[in-house]
């Protein structure tokens, strides 16, 4: 009997404990959503009156989340031509952006926009300028890189939602752990356009095998133990990544690359659609295919944003196993390196490869071109014969369309983007040639370079009857039925 009192009253004593548990649970979850109410209450209210005094009542107010609009890539130009679109189709929604761009105007932005693409809006839009953008740079976390960007995202998010609460949310550049905090804090219906994955299964396939890359150390990639415990830490990344990114009410993305992944990880496949980029072939596909191209100095022109991922030096390394194998006629071969600078690091970087080239002994014959204009941009497209990219894994490929569109005979990496979506074969003809490593693209460049004007022709004609699909009248398209449930009621 004392046996059995005992076991009772350890059960009683576990039941009470379990239930006090609970109501504590209930208790802290109750306060938390209370505080959660009462801030989101504030925010809105605060941002209610914003649009009192900016006459913005009776309007959808769509905000765009990029803290580098004024970087000048292919991510700005999907930006300035989504709110273009929606400018011209629905005259009743006024745009905002969430920039971290303190250092320029609004007008020197849209100039810039203007000046690199060829956009201008035809209606105004309002900035709100972030101060903490300190918070999403790599720099700030030499390690769990991943982590700490994303996490300074909600502070950056944060200074955001607490500046103004838009009707609908959009981010616009990859920060997938601010649509929570728009979502349930701003009370906003949010949507995304993902470039790229901010994890992928590709990326822990490759820290599983141990393969040395420009985001897996080879300190890293040689240890067994710091291989386990970052292939840890990427998984759990990778969970919560999801959970985040599946907070979105509408998912576009670039390609069918990073479709796969972020099906994969977000795991919401109903409300996720492919939506291509904008390509500005129209302007490039007026070029002449002949009437430019040199014939005593052949060009290779490389359109990329000098960050580590492009994989400038594989150009450098390539170019100068090319040249070794022709001999003496080096001299009739340039390589020209267009691209921007985002900041000091990606300044370094192009010091570094001009160092590289010299090295290599190749100085004569490179040559590099930062923030260029969009007319000197087309006129060396005019002049190239061979437009180069190097980058594994390329989300889409902006750059790899316009070459294209442009007539020259495009050279991408084997991977993602170019592989699947861009330099696919045209009613059976090729449209572009693909390569890996260093001698794999030396040998494509030989190739190229033997075409007959004919061959080469036939080569780059198919290649601009492909990128139609590209175009800017296409993104629109795909971009507006996908934010139609958002701001179709003001539609024109």
């Amino acid at each position: 009997m004392e046996l059995a009192t005992l076991i009772f009253h350890y059960f009683s004593f576990l039941s009470e404990m379990l239930t006090s548990l609970i109501l504590i649970c209930v208790f802290f979850i109750a306060v938390v959503y209370l505080l959660v109410m009462i801030l989101r209450y504030r925010i809105k209210s605060s941002s209610n009156s914003l649009k009192r005094d900016r006459g913005w009542e009776k309007k959808t107010v769509v905000g765009f989340f990029h803290p580098y609009c004024n970087a000048g890539g292919g991510g700005e130009r999907v930006l300035w031509v989504a709110i273009r679109s929606l400018q011209l189709s629905h005259p009743d929604v006024q745009c905002i952006v969430y920039t971290g761009d303190c250092d320029a105007t609004s007008q020197e932005i849209l100039a810039k926009a203007d000046q690199r693409f060829n956009i201008t809006l035809p209606k105004s839009i309002d900035f709100v300028f972030l101060r903490s953008r300190n918070w999403v740079e790599a720099k700030k976390y030499p390690i769990f890189t991943l982590l700490g960007q994303s996490l300074g995202s909600l502070k950056l998010g944060l200074e955001a939602l607490v500046s103004f609460v838009p009707d609908v949310y959009v981010d616009s550049m990859g920060y997938a752990f601010t649509l929570p905090l728009f979502k349930y804090f701003g009370g906003c219906k949010v949507a995304c356009y993902v470039h790229y994955p901010t994890i992928s299964t590709d990326m822990l396939e490759r820290v599983s095998q141990r393969e040395e890359s420009f985001n897996n150390a080879s300190a890293v990639s040689r240890s067994p133990v710091l291989t386990s415990f970052k292939l840890l830490y990427y998984k759990l990344f990778a969970y919560l990544y999801g959970l985040a990114g599946a907070r979105s009410d509408m998912v576009m993305v670039n390609s069918t690359w990073t479709y796969g992944h972020i099906k994969s990880l977000w795991k919401i496949t109903d409300k996720t659609v492919i939506v291509y980029p904008p390509c500005n072939i129209s302007e490039f596909i007026k070029i002449d295919l002949n009437k430019n191209r040199s014939k005593s100095v052949r060009i290779i022109l490389s359109i990329a944003q000098f960050r580590p991922e492009k994989n400038h030096q594989l150009q450098l390394d390539s170019f100068n196993e090319f040249l070794s194998k022709i001999g003496e006629k080096k001299s009739n071969y340039k390589l020209i390196l267009v691209g921007g600078c985002r900041d000091d690091k990606d300044a370094q970087r192009v010091e570094i490869l001009k160092k590289s080239a010299e090295e290599l002994g190749i100085q004569d014959y490179v040559d590099f071109k930062l923030n260029v204009s969009f007319e000197d941009l087309k006129i060396m497209m005019s002049e190239a014969t061979i437009g180069l990219h190097t980058m594994r894994d390329e989300h889409f490929g902006i750059g790899v369309v316009e070459l294209m569109a442009a007539g020259t005979v495009t050279l991408a990496h084997d991977s993602a983007g170019p592989k699947l979506d861009i330099l696919t074969p045209y009613n059976g003809q090729p449209t572009g040639y693909l390569a890996l490593d260093i001698q794999s693209y030396a040998a494509a460049m030989e190739t190229i370079f033997r075409l007959s004007d004919s061959q080469r022709e036939a080569i780059c004609e198919n290649a601009r009857c492909s990128v139609t699909r590209f175009s800017e009248s296409e993104f629109e398209r795909g971009f507006l039925a996908a934010m139609e449930a958002f701001v179709g009621g003001s539609a024109t």
